[in-house]
C-alpha cells in the first residue's frame, strides 16, 4: 500500500483529529501547550482548575475525577454496572453521588440514595410511590434527614438505576444531592400555613431548586454547598448553618430601603468547621434571591480551593478575601450594587418554638391545623410511609412537610378531624407528643450505615432516651445531637449536648466505639459552637453519662427558669468539665 493518502482520506483524518481535540478540550485534558480555551457549561470549572495547575499546585483526586469525565457524561456506565450488579470503584463512587447514590461499603455493601425535595414538601401520592420504591429497590424504609429530606438505604447495585429513575417518575429528584453540588434546598417547614410567618418560602426554594437542576454550570463546585430560606415561622429552619442563608425580615421606614419584607443575606455557615453564616448587611428583594445566589455560587466556583478538600468550602474563601472583597466580586457579576442597610433597619423577628414541630398547632387558615409527628430518630417503614400518605390525603390538604428536626408535619387538618387523624397516626406506631428530651433528639446514620461513622449513633440516641426518661424529669426542652464523625451531619456543635463519634482506646492495641461530648451549642439569635467537656466516653456508657449531666444541671441551676444553655454559659469550660466528669456505672 502506498504511503500517500488520498484527498478524502486526509480530510477524514483531519476531521477525526479535530473532533478528538475538541472532545479533549471540553474535558480539559489537552496536553501541555494546547491552545483551545475550555468552553461550554463546564468551562468555568475547567478554567479554575487550569489556574491551580498553572500556579504549580496539584488538584485533589476528586477534581481530577471530575476533569477526566464529568459524572453526567457517564450515565451509560452506571447502567452497565447495574446490569452486572457491580460495585463502583472509588472514582465512580464519587461520580454516582451526582445522581444521589452513595456506595457505603464497608458499613453496608449497597448504595444509599438521597433525594431532593425543595422546602421539604411532597404530596401524599409521592410519599406512597416512594414507599413502593423502598420496597422494590431498597431496604423497605426511609430516613428523614437534617436537611428536611428523605434518603433510602440497602440498594443493591442492580437496583440503583431503577431506583433513581423511579424517583424521577414521581416528579421528585436525586440529581446533585451528593458530592460537590448544591444540596437539598431547605425552607420553613410551615411555609404558607404559619400564623406568624413573614414570608412563604416555598416559591423561592422551588425557584432556586429548578434553577440548579437546569444549570449544569452549578454542578461540580469546589465542594458541597447548602442554601436555606427562613420565612420567620414558628419552627427553626437552622438557616445560619448554611453557606447561604436567606432570612426574612421586616424593614421599616427611613432606612434607605422600601418598607416591607426582605431577605437578609448571611454567608459562610458550616458548623462542622465551627462557623455560622454571618450577616453581610445586605438586603435582597425576595424575587432576586435566585439571581443573587447564582452570582455568589459563581464567585465561589472561580475562587474556591481545588487542592485541599478540608479548606474548600465557602467559609474559607470568605476568610481569605473578607466579606467586602467577596461581595464586590458578586456585584461585578450582577452588574449592580447590592443594597446594604444598618442592622437596626430590621424589626425583631417573631420568636421561634423549639417544640413546634411536634403536636397539634393552629394554622393561619381558620379551622385548620398542622400535626407534627415524632418519628423514631427519623426512620419510616414503607408501611408507615403509605399510612402517612393516606392520612395526609384523607384528613389533611394532601401535603407532607419534612423538617430539619428529622420528623414531618401533616398539614391542613380540620379541627373536627384532628382526633381521627391522631388515632390513625398512633395506629401506625408513631406519635404526636414527645418528652422534652425526645423532641430535640437528633442522630445521623452513624457506623451502622456510614463508612465514616466511629460509633452507632441512632442506636445510642435511642439508648439515651430510654435510659434517661424514667430517671430524669426534665421541664424544659433539651436538644441532644448525636453525630458519627467530623462531617457532623447531625450538627453536634449546635446542640445543648452534642456527641461526636470517636474511637476510644481500651489498651495499647485495641479501641471501641465512643464519643466526645460538647455542651452549650445553639443556633439563631443565641448561636454558638459547643464546648468540649468530656472525651473518650465509651458508647455503652453514654446513656449514664448523659443522665449524670442532666442531673447535675437540674440540681445546680439557679431556678426552673434557667435553661440548660443558660446553665452551661454561666460556667467556664474548666468548671463544666469538673461538674460533668465522673466514672460511669458499669453497664449491667
Amino acid at each position: 500500500m502506498g504511503s500517500e493518502f488520498t484527498g478524502d482520506q486526509k480530510r477524514y483524518l483531519q476531521g477525526f483529529a479535530s473532533g478528538l481535540t475538541a472532545a479533549r478540550a471540553a474535558r480539559g485534558t489537552l496536553p501541555a501547550g494546547g491552545s483551545a480555551k475550555p468552553s461550554g457549561p463546564d468551562a468555568i470549572h475547567l478554567e479554575a482548575q487550569d489556574r491551580v495547575v498553572a500556579a504549580g499546585k496539584k488538584l485533589s483526586e476528586q477534581e481530577k475525577w471530575k476533569r477526566d469525565e464529568h459524572p453526567f457524561d457517564a450515565y451509560a456506565r452506571l447502567k452497565q454496572q447495574a446490569k452486572a450488579n457491580a460495585a463502583p470503584k472509588p472514582a465512580d463512587n464519587f461520580r454516582w453521588r451526582y445522581y444521589g447514590l452513595f456506595y457505603v461499603a464497608p458499613a453496608q455493601t449497597s448504595y444509599m440514595c438521597r433525594l431532593r425535595i425543595p422546602n421539604g414538601v411532597l404530596s401524599s401520592w409521592q410519599m406512597a410511590g416512594l414507599a413502593d420504591i423502598a420496597d422494590n429497590y431498597a431496604g423497605g424504609y426511609s430516613h428523614v434527614t437534617t436537611r428536611a429530606n428523605l434518603q433510602m438505604r440497602e440498594i443493591e447495585p442492580k437496583n440503583a438505576v431503577k431506583l433513581i429513575e423511579g424517583i424521577e417518575s414521581l416528579g421528585l429528584w436525586s440529581r446533585g444531592s451528593g458530592a460537590d453540588n448544591i444540596r437539598n434546598v431547605t425552607g420553613s417547614a410551615t411555609a404558607g400555613i404559619d400564623p406568624q410567618e413573614l414570608l412563604d418560602t416555598r416559591a423561592y426554594a422551588r425557584e432556586w431548586h429548578f434553577h440548579i437542576l437546569n444549570e449544569r454550570t452549578l454542578f461540580g463546585l469546589p465542594r458541597k454547598f447548602n442554601v436555606a430560606f427562613d420565612g420567620g415561622g414558628l419552627i427553626p429552619t437552622l438557616e445560619d448553618t448554611n453557606d447561604i442563608a436567606f432570612q426574612a425580615v421586616q424593614i421599616g421606614d427611613g432606612h434607605g430601603a422600601a418598607p416591607g419584607v426582605w431577605f437578609r443575606l448571611a454567608l459562610g455557615g458550616i458548623t462542622g468547621h465551627k462557623d455560622f453564616a454571618r450577616d453581610t448587611g445586605v438586603m435582597v428583594p425576595p424575587d432576586e434571591a435566585t439571581e443573587v445566589a447564582d452570582a455568589i455560587i459563581r464567585v465561589f466556583i472561580e475562587h474556591g480551593d481545588r487542592t485541599d478538600r478540608n479548606k474548600s468550602r465557602l467559609k474559607y474563601v470568605l476568610d481569605a478575601f473578607g466579606f467586602d472583597k467577596f461581595l464586590g466580586l458578586v456585584e461585578e457579576r450582577l452588574g449592580r450594587k447590592l443594597l446594604r442597610v444598618p442592622a437596626e433597619a430590621a424589626q425583631p423577628r417573631p420568636a421561634q418554638d423549639r417544640s413546634a414541630h411536634i403536636g397539634v398547632h393552629k394554622q393561619k387558615q381558620d379551622g385548620l391545623n398542622w400535626i407534627g409527628l415524632r418519628l423514631p430518630l427519623g426512620k419510616l417503614t414503607s408501611a408507615q410511609m403509605r399510612g402517612l400518605a393516606e392520612i395526609a390525603r384523607s384528613f389533611g390538604d394532601g401535603d407532607i412537610r419534612l423538617t430539619v428536626w428529622q420528623n414531618l408535619l401533616v398539614s391542613g387538618v380540620a379541627d373536627a378531624r384532628v382526633v381521627e387523624a391522631t388515632a390513625a397516626i398512633l395506629a401506625l406506631g408513631l406519635a404526636i407528643d414527645a418528652s422534652p428530651l425526645r423532641a430535640g433528639l437528633i442522630a445521623c446514620t452513624g457506623a451502622t450505615g456510614c463508612r465514616f461513622g466511629a460509633a452507632q449513633t441512632k442506636e445510642t440516641a435511642e439508648a439515651i432516651a430510654q435510659w434517661c426518661e424514667p430517671r430524669v424529669t426534665l421541664d424544659t426542652p433539651i436538644n441532644i445531637h448525636v453525630t458519627g464523625c467530623h462531617n457532623t451531619c447531625a450538627q453536634h456543635y449546635i446542640g445543648d449536648i452534642g456527641l461526636i463519634g470517636a474511637r476510644v482506646a481500651i489498651s495499647d492495641e485495641d479501641s471501641v466505639n465512643g464519643f466526645h461530648i460538647h455542651v452549650g451549642g445553639a443556633f439563631g439569635e443565641r448561636a454558638a459552637i459547643g464546648t468540649e467537656v468530656l472525651r473518650d466516653v465509651k458508647q455503652e456508657d453514654a446513656p449514664r453519662v448523659i443522665e449524670h449531666m442532666l442531673s447535675v444541671y437540674l440540681a445546680q441551676r439557679h431556678s426552673s427558669a434557667e435553661s440548660f444553655l443558660d446553665f452551661t454559659r454561666r460556667h467556664d469550660a474548666a468548671a463544666l468539665k469538673q461538674m460533668f466528669a465522673r466514672e460511669p456505672e458499669t453497664t449491667a
